[in-house]
């Protein structure tokens, strides 16, 4: 049986193709380049080049493939052209998802988030939330909840598809680095002054790779699965950063008013230098909700793991310095 990964040369991706070679599963892995392999070199895997914006790359990156994992997004809270996001996210999952019906593949796990499912506040909220976050107006958020539509379309109409939404995953390998693994860096650079009232979920990467491995063995088709650990505030979140590595994490609580104000800065910032911000206002509004999550059905149906978040936080910080993005 050979299984297709898309996404697999980034952070969430490369951590499900460690986890599937240690099963000694053949793989497949879409690219955009063979050149560029990112935390994929030196794997043994099946490298094909094709792009979720173009079907007929799929069409033949899916032959001979049974099962597929649909990892690939546009993981970002900032790009000089949003439409990147809305196309990746959203037509490339219908593209992919169409590919899969036509290939007829006989099981797809795809790749959500809870950013899909919203912010709901202290209260942890599971697979039966409701998006919330429209009015925010950010990007990444709204792709999100419009890609998981599309696959819930195509799960009803037939296609074995399992939704995992993982929350916010932390350890080595975020190559990107996504915005959670550029909190973490900003935190440890101390490029943020203060924190904001708010809350958040956190998760091992590898936990959320053995997630994913088994949604596909397990999970029902057509139904949620929220991929989550522990629940923090921002505050202690920083703290914790700063405690593992070994800086002091910022103490100051900036009212939210103020926060939003300063993710426009740092946007308008970012337009200058091109580098995505820490933060943006939209992501300073979503986090002031809270974001906590219960992650019991997956805990419950597929055994998902709860490593220590200290743990991850350990080896994210340990990769990050290993691979000179701090020093």
């Amino acid at each position: 049986m050979k299984t297709l990964v898309t996404g697999g040369s980034g952070f969430i991706g490369s951590a499900v193709v460690l986890e599937l070679l240690k099963r000694g599963e053949a793989l497949r892995v879409l690219v955009r380049s063979k050149m560029q392999p990112g935390n994929l070199a030196g794997m043994d895997i099946e490298l094909v080049e094709g792009d979720l914006l173009g079907p007929d790359s799929l069409l033949r990156a899916l032959d001979g493939c049974e099962c597929v994992y649909h990892i690939a997004a546009v993981y970002a809270n900032w790009l000089p052209d949003r439409s990147v996001i809305v196309r990746g996210n959203v037509q490339g999952t219908r593209n992919m998802l169409q590919a899969c019906v036509e290939r007829k593949i006989e099981r797809v796990v795809y790749t959500s988030s809870v950013a899909a499912l919203g912010a709901h506040g202290k209260t942890p909220a599971n697979e039966s939330a409701q998006f919330n976050l429209a009015e925010t107006g950010d990007v990444y958020h709204i792709s999100k909840y419009q890609a998981e539509q599309i696959a819930l379309e195509f799960a009803a109409q037939g296609l074995p598809i399992v939704i995992v939404n993982p929350s916010s995953p932390v350890g080595p390998r975020d190559i990107k680095p996504t915005p959670t693994g550029a909190l973490i860096l900003s935190v440890l650079k101390k490029q943020l002054p203060a924190y904001v009232e708010g809350g958040i979920n956190v998760i091992d990467v590898e936990d959320v790779a053995i997630g994913h491995i088994r949604a596909m063995e397990k999970g029902k088709a057509g139904e949620r699965y929220v991929l989550g650990n522990a629940n923090l505030s921002i505050r202690d979140y920083f703290q914790m950063i700063g405690e593992v590595g070994g800086v002091q994490a910022p103490s100051l609580r900036l009212p939210t008013t103020v926060a939003i104000a300063t993710g426009h800065l740092y946007e308008a910032m970012a337009t200058v230098t091109r580098q995505p911000p820490p933060t943006t206002a939209a992501w300073v509004k979503i986090g002031s909700r809270y974001s906590f999550w219960d992650s019991s059905k997956a805990m419950r149906e597929l055994g998902l793991p709860q490593t220590p978040v200290r743990e991850s936080l350990k080896k994210a910080i340990d990769w990050f310095r290993d691979k000179q993005y701090i020093h």
